[in-house]
């Protein structure tokens, strides 16, 4: 089954990234290169990524049929996914033990979220 753990940079986790030294900062960036070398190894990852600034999104709308794109989030916002973890385990359980692995968790939380499997929805 898929999970997707999520990462979100809030005034909690930013707080703490402020007290951290240069080589804290250094490890916890190394911390997310491991772990994903590590869940590669283990044959769960599907996929990891770190995520832009959300002044750099672009958000999208239909209209009318019109694509409406307008630059940055529409309002300032305290948190924002800063990257996510997908991962194919067994079960719950084993998704919570990968997540409890990623450097953000000593310091904030991370959510893990089952993924939906469509594969046998009719079109």
């Amino acid at each position: 089954m898929k999970y997707l753990i999520l990462i979100q940079s809030n005034p909690q986790s930013l707080a703490v990234w402020e007290t951290l030294t240069e080589q804290q900062r250094a490890d916890f960036g190394l911390g997310h290169l491991r772990l994903s070398d590590e869940m590669g190894e283990a044959g769960v990852l599907v996929v990891s990524e770190g995520l832009g600034d959300p002044e750099l999104a672009t958000q999208v709308s239909v209209r009318g049929g019109e694509t409406i794109t307008s630059d940055g989030p529409y309002a300032e916002v305290k948190e924002h996914l800063a990257g996510f973890y997908l991962i194919d385990v067994a079960d719950l359980d084993e998704a919570v033990a990968w997540a409890a692995k990623v450097p953000d968790a000593a310091y904030t939380r991370v959510e893990v979220r089952p993924i939906l499997d469509m594969s046998t929805w009719e079109i």
